[in-house]
């Protein structure tokens, strides 16, 4: 029946029997390359959510990059200015008599943590492979398969293949590299480890370098000063290296972490210890297994026993044979890889090395190259984000020093949130789990920081946090002075809940909900000029709306976040019943008197309560704060707001296409909800292009940072399926370069998956499951039809197969 109703309200799908195809193509999973890797961003990622690596496929010496996702530096420590609480009336009053020097100034000095800056996340250094007797290499690929997620790197040498294999290993937590000859040849090579360092990552006003790749028989000198290498000899004549160190001080705070790397060699051949170093000789298979910890326990506990950790992963995992690792992790990757699948049309590049393609990405069609883009943030994400890891920060888990951009640490002023914009929407919800954990955190910390600097309830973080879960305004006024980094942290929880009903995970997350919410009841103020209720101070991350000031009362970006906030609140509180009825009207009452958004005297979406945007002193400003009302939220919609989303087009006009890589992908998103295929289209090819997208296909900011990849995965996806406002929008921007494609798995708000296909530009068909008996409201085009779902939870569009 669902069927028969489909096709009635879209004529012409019930003659669609078969998906529409992708001439013949089979969907492009790899990412390869005809050189070894020379700069960082040439390597390739692997990753587990807690452990990572970069994997060069160097042939004389290989490089093997590390990371270990609680390596920050510092400690347990509090941020919170005892002056804060003392010195905010006196900024409300300067702001209200218009005195915001004066107010940036008295902030400066009273409000900014204690360091000024939080911890940044370091690496946990490199393994070098060293290669003796090596006469050349020919016939030279390296890969990374999205499909097993194992990156390889073939070459001849005379008569031995070479074939060596790395990859992240979930189930068992350990790195595991495998290297083989074949043919008449041996291995013979050393094993060492190189401390980490500083890294040169560029001058971040240059556009990405093309790719150089690395001669054969090219080797990076070890640094000196190497951390404390211990050999370990085991029964069965293997050996091992176990390194340990204490991670950094920074900014006045000691390093209170302990960590320890193992690396364990099996295989046959020779096997020796040699100092700091393994040596094995005549080999012809070898494994290694890397493990990596840390003595974080949690933010205030720093008591783990990190030998003891890498011990026992790389112990257990030594009793599984290399099969038995291999297939166990593929397993486990394509139990969250394998449920979407994404194709856009046949792509004349995809024989090309992806280096290439990226390089001729704005000036051909390549529709392959923007599916493949898509399959990789989804693997970037579960990668560096998966239950019981640490959220992705801003460069995943992945980092080449101890000196890394930004300290890539969580701002949550935007780029966090963009790591898991397109989590649910590309059927990876469980990698949300990490940031709920974290979320959880800053409830705790950010309690003592709403009590002693506002005096409030609840709990609030400003715009950037760390491994420490500091919640402190930090950095300066004009980036740090904004207290609603929670309150958007609090919209991936509701995502999660929207995407994936369950009353369980809803009574989880109301205490966060609500806390967040009441900070905002006790610190709201009255805006002088008879507006409504205002956050003071604040700023509109991270502009100025004169020269050199920020701050500010009302920015249209919180009215929005709180406004948002204060609506999901309120629908936890009805459906936990919350039996407190006087929490709730207060919430409505106070949403109720937040000022609306407007339009300016240029027809743009005012950015500020003034009208300020002409006069700001960057109108080509990376940041587009006041449109999270159009995406990721959904108040200004095409449906409900038509004036001010063309409000919000003017804006995105004024500011421009071209921006930093994150800010590229959040306008990509804009203008697909919006609607505009073919202006998203564009923007998306200088995303992918050598401007924005390194040779490995990370985003370059630059330099890299993981949201530009994640937030592109998000647009390219909003692009062919939209769910908000109770409806799910199918094609909503498909631009004219996709005539053809399908798209199987993407899930949709109401615990919706889709599959769906399409030819010539118009749909072919559509497959629903849910819960059985469900309505689900579709539109394509102009038509808005209900369907109800069968008793498996299904529906159809062709007619063609039985639900």
């Amino acid at each position: 029946m669902a069927s028969m109703g489909l096709a009635m309200a879209y004529p012409g799908l019930a003659q669609a029997t078969v998906v529409a195809k992708s001439n013949g193509n089979r969907e492009s999973l790899s990412l390869w390359y005809d050189k070894p890797a020379g700069a960082w961003v040439e390597a390739l990622p692997v990753g587990n959510g807690r452990l990572g690596a970069m994997v060069f496929g160097r042939v004389a010496q290989e490089r093997v990059q590390l990371n270990e996702d609680t390596l920050f530096a510092g400690g347990p420590h509090d941020p919170n200015n005892p002056e804060f609480l003392a010195a905010l009336p006196k900024i409300r009053a300067l702001i209200d008599e218009e005195k915001y020097k004066e107010a940036t100034d008295l902030a400066s000095e009273s409000m900014i943590a204690r360091p000024r800056r939080q911890m940044p996340y370091g690496a946990a250094g490199d393994l070098l492979l060293d290669f003796d007797g090596l006469a050349g290499a020919s016939a030279y690929q390296r890969s990374l398969d999205l499909d097993t997620a194992i990156v390889t790197t073939r070459f001849a040498d005379g008569k031995t293949q070479h074939v060596r294999e790395a990859f992240a290993s979930a189930p068992d937590q350990v790195i595991v590299i495998r290297l083989a000859a074949k043919g008449a040849g041996t291995l013979s090579f050393d094993v060492a480890y190189r401390q980490p360092g500083k890294a040169k990552y560029g001058d971040t006003s240059t556009a990405p370098a093309a790719m150089v790749g690395a001669p054969w028989d090219f080797k990076e000198p070890r640094n000196s000063g190497e951390a404390q290498v211990e050999p370990a000899i085991r029964a069965d004549g293997s050996h091992a290296l176990l390194i340990e160190g204490h991670n950094q001080e920074s900014s006045g705070i000691p390093g209170a972490l302990r960590y320890a790397v193992r690396v364990l060699a099996l295989g046959d051949g020779k096997i020796v210890a040699d100092g700091d170093r393994l040596r094995v000789r005549g080999a012809k298979t070898i494994t290694l297994l890397v493990a990596a910890a840390t003595s974080y326990v949690n933010y205030a506990d720093v008591s783990g026993d990190p030998v003891r950790a890498v011990r026992d992963h790389t112990e257990a995992a030594s009793r599984k044979p290399y099969d038995r690792l291999r297939s166990d992790h593929v397993k486990a990757h394509r139990a969250l890889f394998n449920r979407l699948s994404i194709r856009l049309g046949a792509s004349a590049f995809d024989a090309q090395p992806t280096n290439e393609r990226i390089a001729g990405a704005e000036t051909r069609v390549d529709p392959g190259l923007a599916a493949l883009y898509v399959q990789y943030g989804r693997y970037l994400l579960l990668s560096s984000s998966r239950p019981g890891s640490q959220p992705a920060n801003l460069q995943g888990v992945w980092n080449e020093g101890t000196n890394p951009p930004w300290g890539s640490k969580y701002t949550i002023n935007i780029n966090t949130e963009m790591n898991y914009w397109h989590a649910e929407a590309a059927n990876l919800g469980e990698c949300v789990e990490p940031l709920l954990r974290m979320i959880e955190d800053l409830a705790v910390t950010g309690a003592v920081t709403a009590r002693k600097s506002y005096g409030a309830r609840g709990w609030v973080a400003h715009h950037n946090t760390d491994l420490w879960r500091g919640t402190a305004p930090i950095d300066g006024p004009n980036s740090g002075m904004w207290p609603c980094g929670g309150a958007w942290l609090c919209k991936t929880l509701w995502d999660h809940y929207e995407y994936q009903p369950d009353d369980a995970y809803l009574r989880r997350i109301y205490p966060l909900l609500k806390g967040a919410s009441l900070f905002f009841v006790d610190t709201l103020v009255e805006d002088p000029k008879g507006r409504g209720l205002v956050t003071s101070p604040s700023i509109s991350p991270e502009n100025t709306h004169h020269k050199g000031v920020a701050i500010c009362a009302g920015p249209a970006m919180d009215r929005q976040i709180v406004r948002d906030l204060f609506t999901w609140t309120l629908a936890a509180h009805a459906l936990v019943k919350d039996p407190d009825p006087e929490f709730a009207k207060t919430i409505a009452d106070t949403r109720a008197r937040l000022p609306a958004d407007r339009i300016g005297a240029q027809g743009q979406l005012q950015e500020w309560l003034e009208d300020w945007d002409g006069q700001a002193p960057a109108p080509n400003h990376r940041h587009v704060s006041h449109l999270y009302g159009v995406y990721p939220s959904e108040q200004i919609n095409v449906r409900d707001t038509p004036a001010l989303v063309e409000a919000a087009k003017v804006t995105l006009n004024t500011r421009g296409d071209k921006s930093t890589g994150w800010a590229t992908a959040w306008r990509l998103a804009l203008w697909a909800r919006m609607g505009d295929g073919e202006r998203a289209y564009s923007i998306l090819t200088g995303l992918l292009g050598p401007t924005r997208t390194y040779p490995n296909m990370f985003d370059a900011h630059p330099p890299f940072q993981i949201d530009g990849n994640f937030g592109g995965t998000a647009g390219i996806l909003e692009m062919i399926v939209q769910s908000w406002g109770g409806e799910i929008r199918i094609l909503p921007a498909l631009p004219k370069a996709w005539p053809d494609g399908s798209l199987h798995g993407v899930r949709a708000r109401g615990g919706i998956e889709l599959d769906l296909d399409w030819a010539n530009g118009r749909l072919q068909r559509l497959s629903l499951r849910g819960k059985p008996h469900g309505k689900v409201n579709v539109r394509y085009g102009d038509k808005l039809t209900s369907i109800a779902l069968d008793e498996k939870g299904r529906a159809r569009l062709d007619g063609a197969q039985r639900a």
